[in-house]
């Protein structure tokens, strides 16, 4: 028997995530899957999974043998046989009409991180009903001494690349993106993007190039999150060749990172704004859009504009699911670079992301910059929205919760006006600016959002975050 000193196996809104050989360990991919495989078999007599995985150090081992574990436990499995995108490993559960799937990936987060991502029927993030079955399941098999069975053999293969390709030449219109005056350059970041976004454009007849395209499982030692700092050797590469726009994959290429034309970084916030407000204008849906708690009021100033409705949700595109499938609105974005739309898989797609920003730019002819600045005159003021992510002692974390259920007249010398808890604490102020403050869902982190009017306000106001959360 394995005694598992860890701490229990817990799922924020993307999976469960943990430092290899630390917390993320095979024992306790074991039990996870394990798991799983009660719970899905709990609903269902002979199910099918997918099991596939990003392009992490032991992914692929840690794959096989969540495989192992699931196939022995009662499940049918299909195995990926490539480092896969979370998006076609969603729409692969839609299209073959699975039962879910389970993912071996840390997405984003740094290169000592693995993870492990359950997706039900619908192809989305389970949503915290069943993760916390799961987790029930998984403290019972820690401490169960029968140890977790792996079955011997090769698996069923499945490659998702053919139905996913297909399925995305019905969500972006080519032949618009045909019409750009330009190239693109693709950056996958050494992750799952490579061979699928600089792949499906070329076949498609649009000029791209592609950078950071093999497997490096330290990530260029900045990790896989296209950050604007991150994304360096991808402006370098736009700049030499002159390129329309920078397009950029996570590790799991479920996130985007944009840049334009002239190197500069646009905020993911920015970019769900401008794509909802193009679909809107091109997609002939008079649907609304959903966004996070954490996520940019300007998607509710676009949704204003076209006379349409803006949904707030709990941080986590798997909220988004439920509004896309009673037909409520035309996107849904999260503050993490995270979009999903109508008619495609309720899961984050940064492939999909890149190729919609590709499109509007060929459709529009425009700069991202150009296009930003005509939607703020449009809406009649800007939003700049900023993140700063804080390290704290076990001390101030575990005083934090009380200080933050306090009551708020005013923050930071500011008079709020309202009061958002629905996913840590959000004051909203007079002039709709606004910060938030929450533990972070997959990293020991606690993230300061804001947006105001100007970039220094922004930062002003996350700078009085901080100092309030380390007084």
């Amino acid at each position: 028997m394995l005694h598992m000193a860890s701490q229990a196996i817990h799922f924020g809104t993307s999976g469960w995530r943990g430092i290899i050989a630390d917390d993320f360990t095979f024992p306790r991919v074991r039990i996870a899957s394990a798991a799983i495989a009660a719970h899905v078999l709990a609903h269902r007599k002979k199910p099918t999974l997918i099991v596939g995985h990003d392009t992490r150090f032991f992914s692929e081992e840690f794959a096989r043998t969540s495989a192992s574990v699931l196939r022995s436990s009662g499940c049918h499995v299909l195995l990926c046989g490539e480092a896969t995108p979370t998006p076609a490993m969603a729409h692969a559960i839609i299209h073959n009409k699975l039962d879910g799937g389970v993912n071996i990936t840390a997405s984003r987060n740094p290169a000592s991180y693995n993870g492990l991502k359950f997706s039900g029927p619908e192809g989305g993030p389970a949503l915290p009903e069943v993760t916390k079955d799961i987790e029930k399941r998984a403290a019972a098999l820690a401490d169960d001494p029968a140890p977790h069975q792996e079955s011997e053999g090769d698996f069923n293969a499945i490659d998702p690349r053919a139905p996913y390709f297909d399925q995305l030449h019905k969500m972006i219109r080519f032949d618009v993106l045909n019409r750009a005056r330009g190239r693109f350059v693709c950056d996958a970041m050494h992750g799952c993007g490579a061979g699928w976004l600089d792949r499906i454009l070329t076949e498609s007849g649009i000029t791209a190039t592609a950078i950071r395209t093999k497997r490096d499982v330290l990530f260029d030692g900045s990790g896989p999150d296209p950050s604007e700092e991150n994304l360096a050797p991808l402006k370098e590469a736009l700049l030499g060749d002159k390129a329309l726009a920078g397009l950029a994959t996570d590790g799991d290429a479920d996130r985007f990172g944009i840049l334009d034309r002239d190197g500069s970084f646009i905020s993911p916030h920015h970019i769900l704004g401008l794509l909802f407000d193009y679909l809107l204008e091109t997609r002939g849906h008079k649907l609304g859009a959903s966004r996070s708690v954490a996520t940019t009021h300007l998607l509710d100033a676009v949704a204003k504009l076209h006379g349409v409705q803006a949904y707030e949700t709990l941080v986590g595109i798997n909220y988004a699911g439920p509004l896309l499938r009673e037909d409520k609105i035309v996107m849904g974005g999260e503050q993490s670079s995270g979009l999903t739309v109508r008619g495609h898989v309720p899961e984050k797609d940064g492939i999909l992301a890149c190729l919609l920003v590709g499109e509007m730019i060929a459709a529009r002819q425009s700069s991202l910059t150009d296009q930003r600045s005509d939607l703020f005159r449009r809406i009649g003021r800007e939003y700049w929205p900023v993140r700063v992510s804080l390290h704290l002692d076990e001390d101030a974390q575990a005083s934090l919760p009380e200080r933050l259920s306090a009551d708020f007249k005013e923050f930071a010398g500011r008079h709020v006006a309202s009061v958002n808890r629905r996913d840590g604490l959000k004051l909203i102020f007079d002039n709709d600016e606004w910060i938030l403050m929450r533990p972070s869902g997959t990293e020991p982190l606690i993230r300061v959002y804001t947006e105001a009017g100007s970039l220094d306000e922004s930062e002003k106001l996350a700078e009085q975050g901080r100092a309030w959360i380390t007084q």
